[in-house]
């Protein structure tokens, strides 16, 4: 398929395919959860984009999903790893052309930096590590009433292997003034409307977060360049936020001595309530936070969903689970509806900000329907939830729990 065919069949499709729920019914409570199939990917055979079997949710600009199915590496391959992009692919990213890059470190730093891609790989310490990025909208499909934006399932996550440098090395270099307390990021990504003076987004992350050990500016994804669409030449990883926090084509990092308020880090965009409110309520700006951490999660790989088994046949499930401050520390699945609990076996994290493979096995005591539930539960004592968690404008972090349909005869 082109990629002029692509666009035409994505309009004739609209929402009625692409907003397609996983475990959760358009219209009904959020605790009336149906067990359908994944949504049937698109196979997309755009040379540029390369990806494996991901479902097309938008091409304006491009958003893409991984069916759950397909995660079950431990490292996801760069051709099944999710994207969100807010504006078009840099004409660098189509090109592979690095002859004019630099990326620009200045605001509140004593020496601002000119860097180019080499400078980096040699000036600081390289690091390697397999690192979760996760839409914060990953579930968004699951909230009543139905909350704007693209309607994810279970799959806008991945946990690649990046290679770069800390950016905390990059920034010590360029030493930091008493009023540092925000790192901006702007990219190269033209805005959908054609107009060079505007930018689709510009995001940033605390100076604590900007000096983690683990948020690294990297080159390479997976021993590779970045693919175009996941930010060549370079992009930032801040692991365990949302992904908006981690820019994609870097040309300049602005360190503020405020919270950055560039193009979706105000109003409702990547933001939650500060209290509890009612589904459907309209919270006024004044009242949202930026969102940090992403909550504790879990999916499962194997099996999909609506499978059959015969009676004395035990059932073989796995997965993974990850959390946005720290490590998962419990698995649990049950299959009468949280009656029982069986602990799963959980293997630790290659590295901080990886995902972890859970696995269990199950009996069934007769013949019949089951759901299997899966629920992590993180360092802190945080579970997952069995239902959608508490509703907020743009259907951000939803972690509950996930759920497959089993039937034995």
């Amino acid at each position: 398929m082109t990629r002029d065919g692509r666009r035409r069949f994505l309009g004739v499709l609209g929402s009625s395919t692409l907003g397609m729920y996983f475990w959760s019914a358009k219209g009904s409570s959020p605790a009336n959860v149906v067990l359908a199939q994944e949504p049937d990917p698109l196979a997309v055979e755009d040379p540029l984009l390369g990806k494996d079997r991901l479902t097309v949710m938008s091409d304006r600009p491009l958003t893409a999903e991984t069916p759950v199915t397909i995660l079950d590496d431990a490292v996801t391959p760069n051709s099944r790893h999710f994207v969100r992009n807010n504006g078009r692919l840099p004409e660098r990213a189509r090109t592979g052309d690095l002859a004019d890059w630099t990326l620009t470190v200045d605001g509140e730093v004593d020496v601002p930096l000119s860097l180019g891609l080499d400078d980096l790989k040699q000036r600081f310490e390289n690091r390697r590590a397999s690192l979760v990025i996760e839409c914060a909208g990953n579930g968004r499909a699951g909230y009543n009433p139905q909350a704007s934006g693209n309607q994810w399932t279970l799959g806008a996550v991945g946990c690649a292997n990046y290679t770069g440098v800390r950016l905390k090395d990059v920034l010590q270099e360029a030493g930091l003034k008493t009023p540092a307390v925000f790192v901006a990021y702007y990219g190269e990504d033209p805005h959908w409307s054609g107009d060079i003076e505007r930018v689709p987004i510009s995001r940033g992350i605390p100076i604590e977060k900007a000096l983690d050990e683990n948020t690294l500016l990297a080159w390479a994804m997976n021993g590779v360049p970045l693919p175009p669409e996941h930010g060549f030449p370079l992009r930032l990883v801040a692991p365990g936020w949302p992904g908006s926090a981690s820019g994609k084509w870097l040309r300049r990092l602005w360190v503020r001595d405020q919270e950055h308020d560039g193009p979706k880090m105000t109003g409702h965009s990547y933001r939650m309530p500060k209290y509890p409110v009612a589904p459907g309520t309209e919270v006024p700006e004044e009242d949202m936070k930026m969102i940090e951490a992403m909550p504790v999660k879990s999916i499962i790989t194997r099996p999909k969903t609506g499978m059959k088994l015969r009676f004395g046949e035990p059932l073989a499930l796995r997965g993974h689970a990850w959390c946005g401050d720290g490590a998962v520390k419990e698995m649990h699945v049950s299959f009468d509806f949280a009656a029982t609990w069986k602990r799963a076996s959980l293997a630790e994290p290659s590295n901080p900000f990886a995902w972890q493979r859970w696995e269990a096995t199950l009996e069934f005591p007769t013949p019949g329907y089951y759901e299997i539930w899966a629920r992590a539960t993180d360092h802190l004592g945080r579970q997952q939830p069995m239902v959608v968690p508490g509703w907020n404008p743009r259907g951000y972090l939803n972690n509950a729990m996930q759920r497959i349909s089993v039937r034995v005869s």
